[in-house]
């Protein structure tokens, strides 16, 4: 026969833990305007956004035309890389953009990838060159970025600036 005794001290804990998570989950449900930033939200918008079969020219403008980017008809540098099997210090902070996408570019070291340069003809508010590059790996975009042609420019993602 197996018996289980509670003290009310465990019966008073269990009930404060419980009255919390109950305050916590209505705060999250009822509270207009909360919202939470999560990787699955950043995936829920990476599947909206197809990645794969990626084969032809017009396949990769077609990519570059669901973030809005219109871009040359053919690309300005088309290259072959390999993915170093060690990130310095630059390749890590080049990751970190493509993690804050939703991509990840560690997956594949060691691989050798396209990557394909384009000019883009839209990019707004800005006179000067830019340019988006695609990492392609088996007809798949693993990586890339949008980045201006100047020394003191920028870089980001594929995703429009607001």
């Amino acid at each position: 026969m197996f018996v289980y005794a509670l003290r009310a001290n465990t019966l008073r804990f269990f009930s404060i833990i419980g009255i919390a998570l109950i305050a916590l989950v209505s705060l999250i449900l009822f509270v207009p305007g909360y919202e939470i930033t999560t990787t699955s939200s950043i995936l829920a918008e990476k599947e909206k956004i197809k990645y794969d079969k990626i084969k032809t020219e017009d396949d990769r403008i077609s990519f570059l035309n669901q973030f809005g980017w219109q871009v040359e008809a053919s690309p300005a540098e088309e290259t072959t890389v390999t993915i170093p099997e060690e990130f310095d210090k630059i390749l890590k902070t080049y990751n970190e953009v493509q993690k804050q996408q939703g991509l990840d570019l560690s997956k594949y070291k060691g691989k050798s990838v396209t990557r394909y340069t384009y000019e883009i003809t839209n990019y707004p508010d800005y006179n000067g060159k830019v340019y988006v590059n695609m990492i392609v790996y088996k007809n798949r975009v693993i990586g890339g970025d949008v980045c201006s042609a100047d020394v003191n420019g920028f870089i980001h993602g594929f995703k429009r600036p607001q």
